[in-house]
């Protein structure tokens, strides 16, 4: 409708104009020669010109809304957000070896007390911060917890005096081993005497044997010097320097057997040698033999290394439960 009235006023405006000119037309020809003369041809192209200007004009404010202005969008709905997986529910964690490791039950035979030289088994257990039931060097109340109805974790002959573990003790140990998936930590100095007996099944399954009797003390060298029995949860050098404290019986040499899955740590030489060995692992990392005697060197070491003995035995035996 505003285009329809545009293009009527641009008529009625030329319309105006034409009469205009006209009139203008009469009264030039009564004007007096000496004024200018009017050109009508030029008059009507300067109208007309005027006339297609605002035609292009009002085209143009016609035009200039639909051009700035943008189409309609259709509306975009927004997806729909993917639902999340739904959170996996975790397993409750099984008990952490460690805890299980300071609650253990631990059984010691230690006859170092009588002779007054300090109880290092003993020492090393405390300094874990661990639980045991120590029997000293009473062999029959030691006897007597092994045959009870406990369940041991651990089982330790510390026998380093001059008195023994024999005989039927090494039966009811061995049956442990088996029945209990028990864990075993054995200083023993008397190979010699034992290993035709009940203590050989023990030997037999780690994969040892006795080999010779060590009179006087030695070096130790680590010949497995990354194994954990050296370096959880301590880091123990090798027993370079020692003390002699027993001026004979000081231990045994051992050499590996046939069957089993010993693995030799160290020995009296600095390199491994075949019949020179004097501590070794096995049943799965659960039993430890020593053949050397303790007090030939020095404290601090012996403890340390007591320390790991037991958590390297009570890991493995934990594991072999599961």
């Amino acid at each position: 409708m505003s285009a329809q009235r545009g293009r009527w006023g641009v008529v009625l405006f030329l319309t105006v104009a034409v009469a205009l000119l006209l009139a203008c037309s009469i009264v030039t020809t009564s004007a007096p020669p000496t004024a200018p003369t009017y050109d009508p041809t030029k008059a009507a192209l300067e109208i007309q010109a005027t006339f297609v200007s605002m035609q292009l004009t009002q085209g143009a404010m016609l035009l200039k809304p639909a051009a700035e202005t943008e189409p309609p969008q259709p509306a975009v709905t927004p997806p729909s957000p993917t639902p999340e997986p739904p959170t996996a529910v975790a397993a409750p964690p099984t008990e952490d070896i460690e805890a299980k490791i300071q609650s253990a039950k631990v059984l010691v035979y230690e006859n170092t007390d009588e002779r007054g030289i300090g109880m290092w088994v003993q020492d090393a257990l405390e300094g874990l911060g661990m639980d045991y039931t120590q029997t000293g060097s009473y062999s029959g109340h030691f006897m007597e917890y092994l045959n009870s109805g406990m369940k041991w974790d651990l089982i330790i002959v510390d026998a380093e005096d001059k008195d023994k573990i024999s005989g039927e003790f090494w039966d009811v140990i061995s049956n442990r081993l088996a029945r209990d998936k028990a864990a075993l930590i054995a200083e023993v100095w008397y190979l010699d005497r034992e290993s035709g007996g009940p203590m050989g099944r023990i030997l037999g399954g780690c994969g040892v044997r006795y080999r010779k009797d060590l009179p006087v003390d030695d070096s130790v060298y680590w010949w497995e010097p990354q194994h954990p029995v050296f370096n959880e949860p301590n880091t123990v050098l090798p027993l370079l320097h020692f003390s002699t404290f027993w001026g004979n019986q000081a231990g045994d040499k051992l050499m590996l057997g046939s069957g089993g899955d010993a693995t030799m740590l160290a020995g009296l030489s600095s390199m491994p040698s075949s019949g020179e060995g004097v501590l070794a692992t096995c049943y799965g990392g659960r039993v430890i033999i020593q053949t050397f005697s303790d007090h030939d060197y020095h404290q601090s070491d012996i403890i340390a290394l007591w320390q790991n003995y037991i958590h390297w035995t009570l890991k493995n035996h934990f594991e072999a439960l599961k």
